[in-house]
Order: C-alpha cells, then structure tokens, then sequence
C-alpha cells in the first residue's frame, strides 16, 4: 500500500472522521462503520485533505480537466482544498465549481458558485463517499445543463466497496451507468488491512470483535 494512502488512513482517525460503533447511512443501511468528511475543520485539516484527494486525482485522471465540481455542502470545500492543492502539488490552475441548493436571483446568478462551466469543459466530480450513488444522480442533470459538458471522472474519499443498488459496487455501477471513471483515496478493504489488530497511537482501533462486525456487513451488504 503507497504511503500516502497509509498516512490518510491515519489522518482519519486523528481528525475523528473515520469512527466504528453502531451507525446508519444515508441508505439506511445499519454499518460498524462511519466517514463524516464533516469533522474536517481546519485549515490544516483540509490542506492535508487536499494533498491526499490531489494525488489520487493525479494517479488516476491525470491533469487534463478543466474543473473540480463539489456537489453541495460537503462538495465545496473539498473542491476548494483539492483545487489549491492541485495548484501546489502540480503547478496546475484547476477551476473549482458547485451548485447551490436554490438558484440566486441577484449578484453571482444561478445555480452555480465558483467557476462558470462552459462547452467543452471536462468535469471531475469530488466527495466524500458513496454508498449507494445517489448523490450522482442529482450532480450530473446539473452539470450537463450547463452546456456540452464531458463529465469523466468522479473522486471520493473512501470506497465503502458494497452493492449499490443492485449487485455490484456503488463505484462500479456509476461506471457502468454514466461513463464516468471512478477512484477513492482508500478502500475500505485498505483501511482494515492497515488497522487491523495494529497499535495506532497505543491503541488497537480493529480488535477481533470489530473485524468480524466488519465482515458480517459485508457478508450482507458487499459485492458478491
């Protein structure tokens, strides 16, 4: 496993973004684990965060595209934080856009903020993580009534790896689906194998207990 993805792992944890316990989706779905990109919440947090999106988006996309789009809420400042960290990392000025709730009426008009998108812009979506791909039903009308617009990729933080909604991966069925290429920073196949049954700051956070909730979810909810 590269480093950087060993260190994200790690940062998770220590910004309290990453939890085990007793949750439920947005799908509805009873999980051991949870990813809350909302615990981010300074700036050095999300310079970090921004470095890690940066260098999965350069490994698999590469540079040629012209706009980070961050769905609403949590989509903006995730564009923000990548696209600077673009700019650092890569000496590449990437615009960043996302949508608003209600379209404005007055001052900076529509549904956009940030960058205007234009014919012939090529789009990677980025946001925290997709469960049953919901979220890209709802982000790619907006984009492509901006015009003739090439959404090809989609980032997210953590591939949660279970069936969307149907018998493959969320990730795997947006592919399919929409033509987009899809990638994640981590799986979270990555995040067990790093924590489990491993001292994390003199503690063990994947003991045996955990690990078989873990697989028991998966035995339910995973890709078959």
């Amino acid at each position: 496993m590269e480093a950087y993805k060993k260190e994200f792992i790690e940062f998770m944890v220590d910004c309290q973004v990453l939890k085990f316990g007793d949750f439920v989706t947005k799908s509805g779905r009873k999980t051991p684990f949870f990813v809350n990109t909302g615990f981010y919440r300074t700036g050095t947090q999300l310079r970090k965060l921004g470095g890690y999106y940066a260098e999965a988006i350069e490994k698999k996309f590469g540079l040629d595209f012209d706009i980070l789009f961050g769905p609403v809420y949590k989509g903006i400042p995730l564009s923000v934080a990548a696209a600077i960290a673009i700019s650092e990392k890569y000496d590449k000025d990437i615009r960043y856009c996302s949508n608003r709730k209600e379209v404005k009426d007055h001052g900076d008009k529509g549904i956009l903020l940030g960058s205007p998108i234009a014919d012939g812009d090529r789009v990677v979506i980025i946001e925290d993580v997709t469960t049953a791909g919901t979220s890209i039903e709802e982000t790619l009308p907006i984009i492509k009534a901006q015009g003739d617009v090439n959404p090809i990729g989609l980032v997210v933080s953590v591939d949660r790896m279970e069936r969307g909604k149907g018998e493959k991966s969320a990730l795997s069925e947006i592919e399919e689906k929409y033509g987009l290429k899809t990638t994640a920073i981590v799986t979270m196949a990555e995040v067990v194998e790093h924590l489990y049954n491993k001292e994390y700051k003199g503690k063990v956070i994947i003991d045996d207990k955990l690990k078989a909730a873990i697989d028991a979810y998966y035995e339910q909810y995973g890709v078959k």
